[in-house]
């Protein structure tokens, strides 16, 4: 997959902008921006502008791609139309001045595999499929383990219940709270009064 961009009619020589180009020929495009930052040639700038135009073709083209699978695959410039003109010089003469401009075209291609680990990875389509029908076939059989209660029985806690709200308040049982000990009548003691007029 390649991406190109295309700088026309720069106010520079071939030359000097051939320089420039030379610096990030086959380079990354990371380490390339970096290049063309520090560079000192005023074709530096114009250039990094088209590089920074090629690799946002690429991923118009490519979404999955980004800018670090991607290098510089060919820079190419060629001439553009020329500007002539003429500087007066001594005994009438005219010197002519000749104002070079070029097209400058950068393209960048992605590294080989870089697309791969996307083909690999199942979509997420396939993923959402399994889990949802996992999840329907787990559920029964967590309804087939849970234990079926006799219609009859009652569970151990209702069990305890029933058997406190049976229990009368006068039951003289130790579950009720009253013990046949201390209910017991006590003898009537006898007055010595009645015993003395008795007598």
């Amino acid at each position: 997959m390649e991406a190109r961009a295309t700088a026309r009619y720069v106010r520079v020589s071939t030359r000097k902008t051939n320089q420039v180009l030379a610096l990030v020929r086959g380079q990354d495009v990371e380490s390339a921006m970096q290049l063309l930052t520090f560079t000192p040639k005023p074709v530096a700038k114009t250039v990094l502008k088209t590089l920074k135009s090629a690799v946002a073709n690429a991923v118009v083209l490519e979404s999955r791609l980004n800018p670090e699978d991607l290098y510089v695959k060919e820079c190419l410039v060629g001439p553009a139309p020329i500007m002539k003109r003429f500087l007066p010089r001594a005994q009438g003469r005219a010197t002519p001045i000749l104002k070079r401009s070029c097209h400058i075209t950068i393209i960048v291609s992605a590294r080989a595999g870089a697309l791969d680990r996307f083909s690999a990875a199942p979509s997420p389509k396939a993923k959402a499929a399994p889990a949802g029908a996992g999840a329907e076939k787990s559920a029964p059989a967590v309804a087939k383990s849970a234990p079926k209660k006799a219609p009859g029985k009652k569970g151990p806690a209702k069990a305890k219940a029933s058997a406190g709200t049976t229990k009368k308040a006068g039951d003289k049982s130790p579950a009720a709270g009253g013990s046949t000990a201390a209910k017991k009548k006590k003898p009537k003691q006898k007055s010595p009064l009645r015993e003395s007029k008795r007598g």
